[in-house]
């Protein structure tokens, strides 16, 4: 096996917890910044929207993840169908999103841990989570992956604990209160809060798609990754709609705006500050933002790994350790992480916090992905019509037609109302591609037979 070859160790229930880890964090914090924005009511129209978007997306991002079961996920698929410039697109736009994410959790972290240890700085705990957990990924993906799988069903469990203790204080009214952007009527501010709330209803679904880039390590991929893609959204939008809907009408939802904690201040409504319930849900709920953090140094350590070893980025990116993992990557994107995390408090993006900002920017890597995934889709059937597909995506060409004009409407949207963080967001494309293109000179494009046309 070559220095650069990943060893295939994963089944459907590894895969499914890696699908729904790296998402479930959007579950815990990130989606209420909504409700700053959108309102309780507003903010549900955006979800349905989102959800709608998710679910037309994994169906058919499925057939590109069977067809190519690549480490690279959607850069491997836009260089099929386009080349290299649009892999590059695709390659960077993934790195983004995956690099700017686990920040914004890790604080989150720290402020869970907070919570039960008010002297602990987050950023310290946030740092320490950095370390643990890329440590972890080193170590070897069939550990990584069931530690995953472990934290992720202890997740889900406590995010079904968490419904079941508030539901008997959920009130309609409440959530109803003002629901539309601060109002209680519909009306042109309740529209323009429905489309700058975007971001954070992607926050619920973000980084589902990570799982492709597992692909390389999964066992019968053709198989394993359409049952585990399928599974994983089902359970996500589920529980989205559960957690957002019983969160707001069990006091003021206005209070849970724009906190990192919106769970533990919402049981505080129903069960007050010392019940057990409570400190169960810190501690438990812990385990949601652990399992997307981890989820998602796997995924961007892929990613780097990925664009690497096709001559994109420096190869040395690209060499495994001893336990056949990419640690060079793992290190890398949490080089920027921790840098991130230490400019918290000190910048404000557009009023917005650093958490906020930096979940928009991965927002924006994740919406110009999904468009380009989609346009690969479209492209392949057409170019390769041949090409083994295990799993074709339903209702083709309605479906993926949904997703592309949807992601379009979220992107042409967050650029309306995000422009200064969509100048940033292109900045970093800029510097990506630049980078890439240096190496590129200076190597040249490596070959690897899953991305070149048949």
């Amino acid at each position: 096996m070559s220095d650069t070859q990943l060893k295939p160790t994963l089944g459907t229930l590894h895969l499914w917890g890696i699908a729904v880890g790296l998402v479930i964090s959007g579950e815990y914090f990130g989606w209420s910044y909504g409700w700053g924005v959108a309102g309780t009511l507003g903010f549900l129209v955006t979800t349905v929207l989102v959800a709608a978007m998710y679910t037309c997306f994994i169906f058919s991002f499925t057939e590109l993840t069977t067809a190519i079961p690549h480490a690279g996920g959607p850069f491997a698929y836009s260089w099929r169908a386009f080349g290299p410039l649009g892999g590059m697109i695709a390659g960077i736009a993934t790195l983004i999103e995956f690099t700017f994410a686990p920040p914004s959790i890790s604080m989150a972290i720290g402020a869970y841990l907070n919570v039960q240890f008010p002297g602990l700085d987050p950023r310290v705990a946030a740092v320490g989570a950095y370390l643990i957990f890329m440590g972890l990924n080193i170590v070897g993906v069939s550990i990584a992956a069931t530690f995953e799988l472990v934290v992720t069903v202890l997740a889900v469990i406590e995010l079904l604990v968490f419904m079941g203790v508030v539901a008997p204080g959920f009130s309609l009214s409440r959530f109803m209160l003002e629901g539309w952007a601060g109002n209680d009527r519909f009306d042109g501010k309740a529209i323009a809060g429905i489309f700058a709330a975007i971001p954070f209803a992607i926050w619920f679904f973000l980084a589902i798609e990570g799982a492709a880039m597992a692909a390389e390590e999964a066992k019968e991929p053709r198989r394993t990754i359409p049952r585990a893609y399928i599974a994983g959204i089902l359970t996500l939008v589920t529980l989205a709609f559960g957690v957002m809907i019983l969160a707001g009408g069990v006091g003021d939802w206005r209070s849970l705006s724009n906190i990192n904690d919106p769970l533990p201040q919402a049981m505080k409504a129903v069960v007050g500050n010392d019940s057990t319930w409570l400190h169960m849900l810190v501690w438990i709920g812990l385990f949601g933002l652990v399992a997307s953090f981890h989820g998602i140094i796997l995924g961007y350590s892929r990613q780097f790994f990925a664009l690497a070893r096709a001559g994109f980025l420096p190869h040395g990116l690209a060499r495994l350790s001893r336990f056949r993992t990419p640690h060079r990557a793992i290190l890398a994107g949490g080089v920027i992480g921790i840098a991130a995390i230490f400019s918290d408090g000190l910048v404000q993006l557009q009023g917005m916090s650093l958490t906020a900002a930096m979940i928009t920017l991965s927002v924006f890597g994740a919406v110009v992905m999904y468009l380009m995934s989609m346009l690969s889709l479209f492209k392949l059937r057409r170019a390769e019509p041949d090409l083994p597909r295990s799993f074709r995506a339903p209702g083709y060409p309605l479906v993926p037609a949904v997703a592309l004009v949807l992601a379009l409407l979220c992107l042409v949207t967050m650029v309306w109302f995000n422009p200064l963080l969509a100048a940033i967001f292109v900045g970093l494309m800029a510097t990506g591609m630049a980078l890439c293109q240096l190496s590129l000179r200076r190597g040249g494009i490596r070959a690897d037979a899953a991305l070149e046309p048949h």
